[in-house]
């Protein structure tokens, strides 16, 4: 085959994956599928959802073991980026004895290898990718889930 023949299949190729997507997308969505926002069009606003605040104070229990914790405290104006993490300046050792929070978990000074670290490893650096502000809200999907234990 020459080299012509070879972009002409290709081509031929791609048309025909393309006639497939657009017949399957003409067929329309599939109406099984719901969107968290309900029965709204794409392109227009629905209602403002509800704003449900930081439930500071108290922490909430965890459901199951190594669940990471609740943050019981805003931080909607924490400096998380390359160089600054607000949190650590509270909650990295010896700071967490001087402001009664808790310390930075063991394993967040272990890096991928396994070698333990003097600071906590940049893996573990962007603190939101696991911990979130503990909220009273509603849930946005049914969840039956039951601990363990109690």
């Amino acid at each position: 085959m020459n080299r012509f023949q070879k972009i002409l299949t290709t081509a031929g190729a791609g048309l025909v994956a393309l006639g497939i997507a657009f017949a399957a997308t003409a067929a329309g969505p599939d109406a099984s599928v719901q969107s968290l926002r309900g029965p709204v069009a794409v392109d227009s606003a629905n209602a403002k959802p509800d704003i449900h605040g930081v439930e500071e104070g108290n922490s909430f229990g965890r459901s199951y073991r190594q669940q990471p914790p609740l943050i019981p405290h805003r931080i909607d104006k924490y400096e998380v980026d390359l160089k600054t993490n607000q949190c650590l300046s509270c909650h990295d050792w010896p700071f967490n004895t001087e402001f009664g929070a808790p310390k930075v978990s063991e394993t967040h000074y272990v890096d991928r290898q396994g070698n333990r670290l003097d600071d906590v490893a940049r893996t573990r650096w962007f603190c939101t990718q696991c911990h979130v502000p503990q909220m009273d809200a509603p849930e946005l999907v049914e969840n039956t889930f039951e601990p363990a234990r109690d």
